[in-house]
């Protein structure tokens, strides 16, 4: 890693590196509208740390599911609320999936594939799916209230 920087190779690893809760004790409440989580994760053999991040603004409607290593690289973040305009000018539309890309960080997005969200309209499943795209194989302690 130079100046901060991820390799592809590195980034790619990183992502679908198995990941488990830095802790089996923290409890998380899933954000509600307005709301915001950060759960701490680590690789199995506890080298790697990471966060799994969970936002959702209230007046935009906005919501962003997000994988960082190294406390600033965001691995893969899925948005919703707004189209994304890519450094070559094109735009992707709602949902959309950044995935680091060497040089450019998490500026490029793509539509989502195919099969990673069974439905796109329930919050909570998207989480869970967005989880097992970024490899977290023992799911932390995330609670739902009744509005969430």
């Amino acid at each position: 890693m130079a100046d901060g920087i991820l390799s592809q190779a590195e980034a790619d690893a990183l992502l679908r590196m198995e990941k488990v809760p830095a802790s089996a004790t923290d409890i998380f409440k899933f954000p509600s509208l307005g709301g915001r989580i950060e759960v701490p994760l680590v690789s199995r053999d506890k080298r790697e740390s990471f966060s799994l991040d969970v936002q959702r603004k209230r007046i935009s409607l906005k919501t962003k599911y997000q994988t960082r290593a190294r406390n600033i690289v965001v691995l893969a973040r899925l948005d919703f609320g707004s189209p994304h305009r890519n450094p070559d000018e094109r735009e992707v539309g709602v949902p959309h999936l950044h995935l680091y890309r060497e040089g450019y960080g998490d500026k490029w997005a793509s539509e989502v594939p195919a099969g990673l969200l069974s439905n796109p309209d329930d919050a909570w499943q998207v989480l869970l799916d967005f989880m097992l795209y970024c490899g977290v194989v023992e799911l932390p302690n995330i609670v739902r209230d009744l509005f969430s």
